[in-house]
């Protein structure tokens, strides 16, 4: 970490989210030391959203910085492979920040990395993700799971609240009922629309998305206002 507290950000593993959590970083004066693309997809759509960005080959991005964000977009079958190959050619620098975007995993995936002396965090905003300037928006009214060993906890609590969210503690143990959350939310929400669209269209309704939002999102807000949880009744004695 340099003197001001500020770091260097890198991105390794290709995903539409790590270059927003870098680009938002950037926004609160983190400096983005390299990101890392593979295709020129993946070049076009970081430079895209980050003008100027170095983007570097994995291993110089790892050597160069303070804080590695590790994602894909599919964790389930990338994430494993990708920090075991990183660990394997002893890439990883000790004493730096290594967070990955994972909604079903905590710290663990992250454990053979521990002997080369890294700090594990584990950070997933709720948003859907576009890979767009948009999230950045989005990420100014979402919360973060958080998950990380509790001395480092604070340093991935402070990161979120520099992106301009808020963090929500989520234990090791609990991360895979978050990702079911996130993922019934997600898959129920673009099913229902669908559906909806689907009607209107059959019936002629030009734009038919257009005509939904408004109901859509207010429909959204007040399931979340009225969301409290049911309060348990406990038999008398």
């Amino acid at each position: 970490m340099t003197r001001d507290g500020r770091l260097g950000v890198g991105v390794i593993g290709g995903g539409r989210l790590g270059p927003v959590l870098a680009a938002g970083l950037a926004g609160a004066g983190h400096a983005i030391v390299g990101l890392e693309a593979e295709t020129d997809r993946d070049r076009d759509r970081v430079t895209a959203l980050i003008r100027g960005a170095p983007v570097l080959d994995r291993a110089t991005v790892i050597e160069r910085s303070e804080l590695v964000i590790v994602d894909v977009d599919n964790p389930a079958t990338e994430l494993g492979p990708l920090l075991e190959r990183v660990t394997a050619e002893r890439s990883w620098v000790q004493g730096q920040l290594v967070l990955h975007t994972a909604p079903q995993f905590g710290t663990a995936p992250l454990g053979p990395a521990l002997d080369a002396g890294v700090i594990p965090l584990a950070v997933h905003p709720a948003i859907a993700v576009t890979g767009t300037s948009l999230d950045l928006a989005r990420l100014r009214e979402a919360w973060c799971a958080v998950t990380a060993p509790r001395p480092v906890l604070p340093i991935a609590q402070a990161l979120v609240v520099e992106l301009g969210a808020e963090p929500v503690v989520i234990a090791e143990e609990h991360r895979a009922t978050y990702a079911e959350a996130i993922a019934t939310a997600t898959e129920f929400t673009n099913s229902i629309v669908q559906q909806a669209v689907s009607l209107l269209t059959e019936i002629g309704v030009d734009q038919p998305g257009f005509v939904l939002s408004s109901l859509v999102r207010s429909a959204a807000d007040n399931a979340l206002a009225d969301s409290t949880p049911p309060t348990l009744e406990v038999p008398e004695a």
